[in-house]
């Protein structure tokens, strides 16, 4: 096993490392943001029947074909049909229907002509008036086809594709109320640290609050896992190995802060080595350089770091992936643009270093970031208020303000395309 891993190296392990969770059926509204595990079809046409796609007055197109302004075509209204009602007579010559939108068009209309631009001769525009048009209009204006949107026994939804909530309005029509979607992940999340109290707890001399358990755990449920926070474990090789193996045959994944170090109270390594098979320790990347990740009871355990921002890092580069793999995504990147630096950057690290920054566009409309004054692995605050991180590739010189860096938008979802 080599002691520092490239990043893409890392995140191939640990997605490698796991599968494809079972499936579950749920209902069509708990489907939303999940991934479809098998084809959907419909159980109709969808629409059932054509329609008309606005309010106005249902025809033969061949009755205003020489409309004009100064000859315009008349017809008299005959009925009247609202959204769910059925006309069954026939519309003779010279004659239209009043329709609304969404109502089932006539078998004897080919077209239908919009409200606001029909005159009335006379009466008031509904069931015996004359109404006037002044312009032909097409066959099938107007006018939705039957199964415009799918047909029945038709696939509607593939396997593979996420729910939108678009999707979910389809589905419903086409009377698909359960889905199959891969189950979600249950993280295990643990922190560990002698020094930790929890954060209901003003704390002593030498304690601090446990923050990392709740990050973490907001970061697995923004990846669409449940997440657990088990209690926090003390700083000894006991206390640690047990609670991972605990962890590991009841959840189907266990994240570990803290510890993840060489620290002579750092024991997720050998923790993971004694229970299981110890597959990487460290990354080529700042902050975050101590990653733990192996198997135990063949679940995935990563030992995340302590510090917030490496903790936060090390999760959105290598768990997040994992845990969409598990659930059937296939897109694992979020987008990333080039951005110019506003400020000099000083670090140089042989290590790829991630920004934390903020993106905003300048005035000439190219996008900007600004890397925040500190850029601590100990503090989430600069994470909160930043929007993006900026990459400073391994081996990178200073670089002056004005230099064009990579963008990872972390909070656009990895589906989308820039």
């Amino acid at each position: 096993m080599r002691e520092m891993i490239p990043l893409e190296e890392a995140r191939d392990l640990v997605c490698g490392a796991v599968g494809l969770l079972p499936t579950e059926r749920v209902a069509l509204l708990d489907a939303v943001g999940r991934v479809v595990a098998e084809g959907q079809v419909s159980d109709i046409d969808v629409s059932p029947f054509a329609h008309s796609a606005m309010d106005g007055f249902a025809l033969r197109a061949a009755e205003i074909a020489e409309a004009t302004d100064e000859a315009p075509a008349t017809l008299r209204v005959i009925a009247e049909i609202g959204a769910g009602d059925v006309f069954e007579g026939a519309i003779g010559e010279g004659e239209c229907v009043r329709i609304m939108t969404g109502a089932c068009l006539p078998d004897d209309a080919d077209a239908v002509v919009k409200y606001e631009i029909v005159g009335v001769v006379e009466g008031d525009g509904k069931t015996g008036s004359v109404v006037s048009f002044a312009a032909p209009t097409k066959v099938g204006s107007n006018i939705r086809a039957a199964g415009e949107e799918a047909r029945a026994g038709e696939e509607v939804v593939a396997a593979g594709e996420v729910l939108t909530a678009a999707g979910v309005g389809f589905l419903a029509g086409c009377g698909v109320l359960e889905v199959p979607v891969y189950r979600r992940p249950r993280v295990a999340i643990i922190a560990t640290g002698s020094e930790l109290v929890p954060a209901d707890q003003v704390p002593g001399p030498g304690k601090i609050r446990n923050s990392n358990s709740y990050a973490m755990a907001a970061c697995a449920r923004e990846a669409g896992a449940d997440a657990v926070m088990l209690p926090t474990v003390e700083d000894t090789f006991e206390a640690l190995r047990d609670a991972v193996d605990a962890a590991s045959r009841e959840f189907d994944f266990v994240v570990t802060t803290g510890g993840a170090a060489n620290g002579d109270f750092d024991f997720i390594k050998p923790v993971v080595d004694s229970l299981g098979e110890l597959m990487m320790t460290t990354v080529n990347m700042r902050p975050g350089k101590a990653q733990t990740f192996g198997l135990v009871n063949g679940t995935p355990v990563f030992g995340l770091p302590g510090n917030p921002a490496a903790a936060y890092v090390g999760f959105q580069m290598l768990i997040r992936p994992a845990l969409r793999t598990m659930q059937g995504y296939r897109f694992m990147d979020h987008p990333v643009v080039k951005a110019r630096l506003t400020r000099d950057e000083k670090n140089r690290d042989p290590r790829r270093i991630f920004l934390r920054a903020t993106l905003t566009r300048g005035a000439d409309g190219t996008y900007e970031a600004t890397p925040a004054k500190n850029q601590s692995s100990g503090l989430f605050g600069p994470i909160q208020k930043t929007n993006c991180m900026a990459i400073m590739p391994e081996g990178t010189e200073p670089q002056p303000a004005g230099s064009i860096v990579d963008c990872i938008l972390l909070d656009i979802p990895e589906e989308v395309v820039l």
